[in-house]
């Protein structure tokens, strides 16, 4: 099944993004699995939430899976790039081909597939839209 694997492959990316010292020293404890709260107010500095996801079946004759494209977004409030990119830097050092369990599951392949660094309006002044692959096998 395409989609059964969808809820242990976040968890696991969170997992591992929550665990990763690198990108904790960087944003703290602002890697969210859940929209930013609404209201206009963030606060300073740089969040990480994980995004939309994509999934498409993944089969052969001898097991079945999901290619999963879901996107990991950095929100920032500065005025500039320069912070949100590293960020965005350790974000994609954190998963790209990484090799972490997925409940239920095997994790072939995890990519980057592309980035978009945008400009926002505050409270956001800068956002950068991280797309990654993660192709999981059902077991």
């Amino acid at each position: 099944m395409s989609v059964a694997l969808s809820g242990a492959l976040q968890g696991a990316i969170y997992s591992a993004l929550t665990g990763d010292a690198a990108l904790v020293a960087l944003v703290g404890a602002e890697i969210y699995d859940a929209p930013l709260p609404s209201g206009g107010v963030l606060p300073l500095g740089e969040q990480v939430t994980l995004g939309e996801e994509v999934v498409k079946p993944f089969s052969s004759a001898t097991s079945s899976g999901g290619v999963h494209d879901f996107d990991v977004v950095v929100h920032s409030t500065a005025n500039g790039f320069a912070a949100a990119k590293l960020v965005a830097a350790a974000v994609s050092i954190v998963l790209e081909d990484a090799d972490f369990a997925v409940a239920g599951g095997h994790l072939v392949s995890l990519r980057f597939l592309k980035v978009k660094a945008k400009r926002s309006t505050a409270p956001e002044l800068r956002r950068i839209e991280m797309r990654f692959r993660a192709v999981v096998e059902d077991i």
